[in-house]
């Protein structure tokens, strides 16, 4: 059967049954319903999911069916929970229902369509419970279904984990007196914004509306005596927390967690509390003592990520019963409570991490017999180690989080009774001595983590026997001895981090036995010996450093045939919270970075690793790796350098097409540099220097567009440097100390240098005639007269340069910004400074025309602010008029990064594409010449048509759009590489003197990125409003981010709102307004100016609404391409009979007529994208 024959089967299947089911007579028929409920479970496509429904047996015993038989008044209960089952929610009018029929549960299933269709189960007279849960349900209701609201008087109604949106959702849930009889109601995991009010539910026991967008007030409870359950958390509510609760005086269950709360803590009822937390809020002050004065029955107290302050209060004691404790991320000070957290004898999990308590900490920890977890890390305890940790016989201690302290001695031996430890962490102290060898007893250990102390001796071999470990990370120590071999044991390993110690001996090759070691750093050793090719049989590794040691032999072919075997996290079920450090390329530092793990770890003590190494970490990179790999090679960091590694460079490594860092430098390879190294496409670093390599530089190098450095000096290479945008900009000292390596950025080709510029004169000088000499002396005279009227001129142009100057620095310095000021070693020099440029009339510019053009950057020449610097007009001296980005102050040096990025822009030529005419750097501003466009953006001809004196017809905006769509479709397609614009939006959408599209600031976001790491991500992937859902996940720019922000563009042309904003949108935004109402009546949603103009468009605007819609899919893999987007837009054309003489109107008497708009991509006169 095809999928979409069975897709429409199960629906069909499940309103059979249902309807089966609730026939009356259903007891009665048994053995009927068997046999409709083995049909429905044959067409299911698991059909193990109900495996003890069997031929010949009483439906009634069937599983998720739940018969009244001593009654015999039939079906009671109906659960297809987890049954693969699709489709609409909604029966077929007249449907009828047992009367007895009181529970149903259809959660976690793939039911879809708008959640009015519940009350179709309102034929269900005795249903009292409805779990719709874990589906895809959403808000999309048509007025009529609004105003009449949930037909049903349910008791339990279960929504959660849906696709519900909208700000009118509660209402609606309640309205029709339903508040009256509920008594559990949960809508967590949704999107529902709005007002809500729950005074009138005064049965209500469990309520759930976390994780919404609820940015309100808290609402009131009113009368809420059987209230139990309450879950707030995961909103922006803010306002007064006891008003609102004050009356809930059986509550069990409270959680208010990450939502806007500030203030005191305040006072609610805590008598009956079993759980309570306010986690992630701004509440500060310190802990009140009303929340300890009946707290014996709470269990879970959870106070973490606030800004509270002061002394842990003595009432914590009187909280008898409480087994989970956690103030982290506090201001709280002071010694360890330790006397009043020995009366919590029930105590499992402690956490004061990211506090500022101090002192010792005493042995008597080990009285806690419950303790499970002790999380003290990233605070001043010092002293040592309690020695009576887990010496009593019932110890239950798990997790022990002791980093980034202040602990001197020895690890305590006596560790190794901790028998069901699971995590040790001691990094980041001052600890001394060997690694206890009895650790090895430690069988259930999965993390061992001590870097940054001061450990020496060998690395125990009996670490071998912990079978269930996963990361062993040991940086930065003074380990001495060599890696046992044994670790090959350990086959959960994930993690092995060695770096920086004085480790020997060879990389055992039984590593190569972990199936999932992702990341293996050994650098800044003193390893020798060859490299055993047996590590590529590491499927899951992602991340091999072995830089800095002794190393020898050659590369192994077998470390590239990896299968890629991860599939999103690196480490499967691990969090990991870590940091890269870049090196700063000094001679002392090697290696291209450090990954480090940095959980529990302040980042302003990144400080204490630069004591022990020489770099200069300059460039820190925080978060989580996630690469998706296919089966083509998964490695990203491949550092060999600093070692004695011989032979060629294998072909193999152009496999590896997510390689990010490939660091082979200052080593004895030679031969050639492969060609198929062009196939590594998201290298961003290569590094070759320091080797023997000979031949030419492979042109495939050029097909790099990632590539941000490059090194290939001191080598034997030969040959031109290929020419390229890329190769273009990189510094000449990544190229010298090569036998006959020539071209930019070396000098040209076939430039004979040897020749002596000194050479002396082969001819004497010959005596003058007089009228030689008279000649002379009057030609002399005329030079000098029009040297000194040049000199004036020249002067006096100077002086008003210089006064262009003086204004531009003056009003720097008397503006807010102190902390972007001028700043130029010799200003009036920089006004000689030449443009960088494209276009031949503009070659002899300076920076001096631009000062005068703009006087001087004045806010009267000022036309536009953007993400990425302010938009001067400028009328040069040859009467053209140009528009000057002056890009915003960066922090980072990137000025080869600046240039590389503008080389590769100016030569893109398009006419849907604003064209870079030059650029220039002067100081630290950095200079963008663009063509001037007449009608400025599309977002001031939309949404400010004053500003623009135009309006835009349907003919015009449907002339945009699809200019705009094939210049983005050039950028994607016809530009190699590639480029992503990163920020598409109405505001980059400029409009020239015939209102055609040109797309603007493509390359920008790129460009800033390089250039400096702290901006911020929103600057970099997007404009609120425009920016596709994927990339507040993975903050991974692609294509087809591109194609979610033009269908926002789109959908402005169609509805001329703004992307956020609208009072209209409530909580949502233009995208959430507009798919809202598509299913009520769709062209609401049209600018009514279009609607005015011609209602016959309706049909046409549709189509182009079809076409937003489906550039705005969530799932990017659904979104067209471009090039897709231009042939739906073909179709249209084609369809439509679009009128060839549409007319553009204007205020100053409107345009010409307008041709059939061209949808081709490809130009031949500009087409210029080789790079």
């Amino acid at each position: 059967m095809k999928p979409s024959s069975l897709h429409h089967h199960l629906i069909l299947a499940v309103a059979v049954v249902l309807l089966t089911l609730w026939l009356p007579a259903l007891f009665a028929g048994a053995a009927g319903v068997g046999n409709q409920l083995l049909s429905f479970k044959a067409a299911l496509p698991d059909t193990s999911v109900l495996e003890n429904w069997f031929e010949n047996q009483n439906p009634c015993y069937f599983s998720g069916v739940k018969c009244d038989g001593a009654r015999r008044r039939g079906l009671e209960n109906l659960v297809l929970k987890s049954a693969n089952l699709s489709g609409s929610i909604s029966l077929p009018p007249g449907s009828k229902c047992g009367s007895f029929l009181a529970s149903i549960d259809l959660s976690q299933n793939s039911f879809s369509g708008p959640v009015s269709d519940l009350s179709s189960f309102a034929a269900c007279s005795a249903l009292k419970s409805l779990n719709l849960s874990s589906n895809s349900l959403d808000f999309s209701l048509k007025d009529k279904d609004f105003s009449a609201g949930l037909r049903l008087s349910l008791k339990v109604l279960d929504l959660s984990f849906n696709k519900i949106s909208g700000s009118n959702v509660v209402p609606w849930i309640l309205s029709r007196s339903n508040c009256n009889e509920m008594s559990h109601l949960s809508l967590k995991g949704n999107k529902i914004a709005g007002e809500m009010s729950f005074i009138s539910c005064k049965r209500l026991e469990f309520l759930d509306v976390s994780s919404n967008n609820f940015s309100t007030s808290i609402p009131s409870f009113g009368d809420c005596l059987a209230l139990d359950h309450l879950d707030l958390s995961g909103n922006k509510l803010t306002g007064d927390v006891a008003r609102a609760i004050s009356s809930c005086g059986q509550l069990v269950f409270l959680n208010l967690s990450s939502n806007l709360f500030d203030g005191p803590i305040p006072s609610f009822p805590v008598e009956n509390l079993k759980f309570l937390s306010l986690a992630v809020n701004s509440f500060s002050g310190e802990i009140p003592l009303s929340i300890f004065d009946s707290c014996s029955s709470l269990v879970e107290l959870d106070l973490s990520s606030n800004g509270l302050a002061g002394l842990v209060p003595d009432a914590l004691s009187s909280c008898s019963s409480l087994e989970s404790l956690d103030l982290s991320k506090n201001n709280f000070s002071g010694e360890l409570p330790i006397e009043t957290l020995m009366k919590l004898k029930k105590l499992k999990s402690l956490a004061l991490s990211h506090n500022r308590f101090f002192g010792k900490l005493p042995d008597s920890l080990s009285d806690l017999p419950s303790l499970e977890s002790l999380d003290l890390s990233s605070n001043n305890f010092s002293g040592y180690i309690p020695f009576g940790l887990c010496q009593g016989l019932g110890n239950s201690l798990m997790e022990l989080y002791l980093q980034n302290n202040l602990f001197i001695g020895t690890i305590p031996a006596s560790l190794s009774n901790c028998s069901n430890l699971v995590s040790l962490d001691l990094s980041f102290n001052f600890l001394t001595g060997t690694i206890p060898p009895s650790f090895g007893s430690l069988t259930k250990l999965r993390d061992l983590i001590i870097w940054l102390n001061n450990l020496r001796g060998e690395i125990p071999p009996e670490i071998s026997n912990m079978k269930s470990l996963e990361n062993l990370i040991l940086d930065f120590n003074d380990l001495t001895g060599s890696i046992p071999p044994g670790l090959g044991n350990c086959t959960s390993l994930n993690w092995i981090s060695l770096s920086n110690n004085r480790l020997s001996g060879e990389i055992p090759k039984e590593l190569g036995k972990l199936p999932s070691l992702a990341i293996l750093k050994l650098s800044n050793n003193s390893l020798y010996g060859s490299i055993p090719p047996e590590l590529g049989d590491c499927k899951s590794l992602i991340w091999l450093d072995l830089n800095t040691n002794f190393l020898n032999g050659s590369i192994p072919p077998a470390l590239f045939k990896q299968s890629g075997n991860i599939a999103v996290n690196f480490i499967a079920s691990k969090t990991y919270v870590y940091v890269y450090i870049k090196n700063d390329g000094s001679k002392e530092c090697h290696g291209a970075g450090n990954l480090l793990e940095f959980a529990g770890i302040r980042t302003e003590q990144l400080n204490r690793i630069s004591m022990r190494n020489p770099c200069n970490f300059n460039r820190v990179y925080r978060g989580n790796i996630q690469p998706t790999f296919n089966h083509d090679g998964s490695m990203i960091f491949f550092d060999l350098s600093h070692n004695l590694l011989s032979g060629n460079i294998p072909k193999e490594i152009g496999k590896m097409r997510y390689l990010l860092i490939l660091n082979l430098g200052h080593n004895n390879l030679s031969g050639t540099i492969p060609e198929e190294l062009g196939g590594s496409t998201n290298l961003n670093i290569l590094d070759l220097s320091s080797n023997r390599l000979d031949g030419t530089i492979p042109q495939s190098l050029t097909r790099l567009s990632m590539l941000m450095e490059i090194d290939l000096s001191n080598n034997f290479l030969s040959g031109m440097i290929p020419e390229s945008a890329q190769f273009e900009s990189f510094p000449p000292y990544r190229f010298l100390n090569n036998s006959g390596l020539c071209g930019y950025p070396l000098p040209q080709c076939g430039a004979d240098s040897g020749k002596n510029s000194n050479s002396h004169h082969q001819k004497s000088h010959r005596q003058a005639s007089l009228f030689g000499s008279v000649a002379m002396g009057l030609l002399f005279s005329l030079f000098c007269i029009f040297g000194f009227i040049i000199v004036a001129i020249e002067t006096k142009k100077r002086r008003k340069k210089e006064s262009s100057l003086d204004v531009y620095i003056d009003s720097r310095s008397h503006s807010g910004t102190a902390n972007v000021t001028w700043n130029l070693t010799g200003a009036r020099e920089a006004l000689s400074i030449n443009l960088a440029t494209f276009d031949k009339p503009l070659r002899k510019l300076t920076f001096a025309d631009l000062l005068e053009a703009t006087n001087g950057f004045h806010n009267d020449s000022l036309i536009g602010k953007g993400g990425f610097g302010d938009v001067y007009k400028a009328q040069l001296k040859d009467g053209s008029t140009v528009a000057i980005k002056k890009l915003i102050h960066i922090s980072g040096q990137g000025d080869r990064e600046f240039t590389a990025e503008m080389e590769t822009i100016g030569k893109i030529k398009h006419r849907n594409l604003v064209p870079l005419l030059g650029y220039c750097k002067v100081g630290e501003e950095r200079l963008l010449v663009y063509e001037y466009m007449k009608y400025g953006s599309l977002d001031d001809v939309l949404h400010d048509p004053k500003k623009a004196a135009i309006k835009l017809n349907w003919s015009a905006r449907r002339k945009i759009a699809i200019g705009a769509a094939r210049g983005l479709a050039f950028l994607h397609h016809n530009c190699i590489p590639h480029i992503i614009h990163r920020d598409m939006k109405s505001s980059n959408v400029l409009l020239d003197e015939n209102l055609e599209a040109r797309v603007s600031d493509f390359g920008m976001a790129r460009l800033m990125s390089a250039m400096d790491t702290h901006l911020s991500v929103s600057t970099l992937a997007g404009t609120p409003g425009y920016v596709p859902p994927e990339y507040y996940q993975s903050f991974r720019c692609s294509t087809k981010g591109d194609v979610y922000s033009y269908g926002v563009v789109l959908l402005e042309l169609l509805t001329g709102r703004q992307p956020t904003n609208s009072s209209d949108f409530g909580d949502n935004n233009l995208v959430g307004w507009v798919k809202q109402h598509a299913k009520l009546k769709i062209s609401d949603v049209f600018d009514p100016e279009l609607m005015k103009e011609d209602p016959s468009l309706e049909i046409e605007l549709l189509q182009h609404l079809k076409v937003a819609c489906a550039c705005l899919d969530d799932r990017p893999w659904r979104r067209p391409t471009m090039i897709q987007v231009m042939a739906m837009f073909k179709e249209i054309q084609a369809g439509s009979g679009i009128d060839s003489q549409s007319t553009i109107a204007t205020e100053d008497g409107g345009f010409g007529s307008v041709e059939m708009v061209d949808m081709s991509i490809k130009e031949a006169p500009e087409l210029n994208c080789k790079q």
